[in-house]
């Protein structure tokens, strides 16, 4: 019996969709301009989807969303919860206080209900102070009626997390089961923090996941869809509606990742560099065992340092919208990075606009076959073709800077700006491009497995190094499973174990991801 999955990715420029069959056969494809509130774009998206396809509607299993409201909501300081930021960690971490190193717009909407707390351990797992639970109850009373969202970090959480737990038992006991609470073991790794902001950005954005999920939910009731919802993370993977409103700061970058997935599919290739050309940026990304190469950096969102799991992804500013600023004059030119963005489609030239974009430099050089080429024809082609050579080598040299050898590799081109660059690059073994390139970020998107991460701190000493692993992996799995995947075909597809000299007990960062088709 035929069934059929949805995946729809929201890019800056357009929305694209996609809907597969049950072997993951591409049936129809489409983008729709992205709109300013984001959901009408998912809803035009659906609508012409079915429509163009005829499908039956009651055999669509799956709907998979690949979103940037969050990342929308913290960039543009809109929608935000009300929180209130705990730290636990005095005497020990007083030096410096919660939101040092954020923006100031954005402290001023997050800073009002800031706490420090004693208590937190050690690196080796021992208490600094024994926990002020007493402390925590007048603080609960006290956010009673100005908060709806928590975030609690502790000191070393990522190896004892006894703290956070009690923290939050006590805060559901004062406040209710329907405040949030975001705990910072569950969403950064070992640096305080970067881990405490990543934590704070969870807590923001809540109210924008659950609103965003509703949405979704409710776009496709309207068209009598009754399928299972699931949302992307940054790692290439799923997670259901609940593991979404609670870890929503996951759903961050998902849309270059899905891109990776994507080309990984097309390009049926396990290990490349995949190069996503769009509208405003161009993302080169990596590509091992089918998955993104995660980055072992900090990572900015919305000026707001962090240390959760991102892809490594390095983006320029070169699109098939990017503004070509131009000197008549003497000949000098410079390459965006303003973008007309998802306005192409009536100001760049070659669409009867006045602007010259890259799509309007690659169409008069004969590389790209789109719009009206009789109106670029009056452009010096000399220059032209200096402004082409210049913005490929804009993306070689991001290829280069990715690479981990000097040998060449094989490069996927996906994105809707693709036919913007040649059949050849520096650095490439090959270069491959499909059809169904312009939509890779879709397809990524719903052909998407579920999966649990964990990244935690182990005494080898309690358990010996095998049963540790055992534990870990176990620990993973667990997460995959509440993430949405079937319990009978789970695999682990990442194991990385660093020993921590510094820390007695004989103690290892362990980080294992577990992955798996759904249920």
């Amino acid at each position: 019996m035929n069934s059929y999955r949805i995946g729809i990715d929201v890019g800056g420029t357009n929305t694209d969709a996609v809907l597969l069959d049950q072997n993951a056969k591409i049936i129809h494809s489409l983008k729709t301009p992205t709109t300013k509130d984001v959901s009408t774009g998912i809803y035009k998206a659906i609508d012409r989807l079915l429509k163009e396809t005829h499908v039956d509607k009651g055999k669509i299993d799956y709907a998979m969303l690949g979103t940037t409201h969050c990342t929308n909501a913290i960039v543009e300081r809109k929608g935000l919860n009300k929180i209130a930021i705990i730290r636990i960690g005095a005497p020990a971490t007083l030096a410096i206080k919660p939101l040092a190193g954020i923006p100031e717009d954005l402290k001023q909407v997050m800073g009002e209900h800031v706490y420090l707390v004693e208590g937190g351990h050690e690196f080796d797992g021992n208490e600094i102070v024994a926990l002020d639970q007493k402390e925590l109850y007048r603080i609960a009373h006290q956010l009673k009626g100005k908060v709806d969202s928590i975030a609690i970090t502790s000191v070393f959480s990522p190896v004892s997390k006894e703290h956070e737990i009690r923290s939050e038992e006590i805060m559901k006991e004062v406040l209710g089961e329907d405040v949030h609470v975001s705990l910072s073991n569950e969403i950064g790794s070992i640096g305080l923090l970067e881990r405490e902001n990543a934590t704070i950005l969870n807590a923001c954005v809540i109210n924008v996941a659950k609103s965003t999920a509703e949405g979704f939910v409710n776009a496709l009731k309207e068209e009598n869809i009754d399928a299972k919802v699931f949302f992307c993370q940054n790692d290439g993977t799923l997670m259901s509606i609940e593991y979404t409103m609670k870890y929503p700061i996951f759903t961050i970058a998902c849309g270059p990742t899905n891109s990776l997935r994507g080309a990984s599919y097309l390009g049926e290739r396990q290990n490349a560099i995949t190069v996503d050309v769009g509208g405003t940026t161009t993302d080169v990304g990596i590509l091992f065992k089918g998955f993104p190469r995660e980055s072992s950096l900090a990572v900015e969102i919305g000026g707001v340092r962090t240390n959760f799991r991102m892809p490594d992804i390095t983006s320029v500013g070169l699109g098939g919208g990017t503004i070509i600023h131009l000197d008549q004059d003497n000949g000098e030119y410079k390459i965006g990075p303003e973008s007309v963005g998802y306005e192409i489609s009536h100001r760049a030239l070659v669409f009867g606009g006045d602007v010259l974009t890259a799509t309007d430099v690659a169409v008069a050089v004969g590389v790209a076959d789109v719009g009206d080429k009789a109106l670029v024809q009056h452009l010096d082609k000399n220059l032209m073709k200096k402004i082409y050579n210049s913005y490929v080598e804009m993306v070689e040299v991001e290829i280069d800077k990715i690479k981990t050898s000097a040998e060449p590799v094989p490069v996927i081109l996906v994105g809707g700006g693709s036919v913007l660059l040649p059949g050849q690059l520096k650095g490439a073994a090959q270069v491959i491009k499909h059809e169904n390139g312009g939509v890779a970020n879709a397809i990524g998107a719903a052909i998407a497995q579920a999966s649990g991460q964990i990244e935690k701190v182990f005494s080898l000493d309690e358990l010996g190094r095998e049963q540790t692993l055992e534990l870990a992996k176990k620990l993973a799995v667990e997460e995959a499973i509440q993430a949405g995947a079937n319990p009978d075909a789970i695999e682990i597809v990442h194991i990385e174990d660093v020993p921590l000299a510094y820390i007695p007990g004989n103690a290892t960062k362990i980080s294992v991801k577990a992955a798996g088709s759904l249920i």
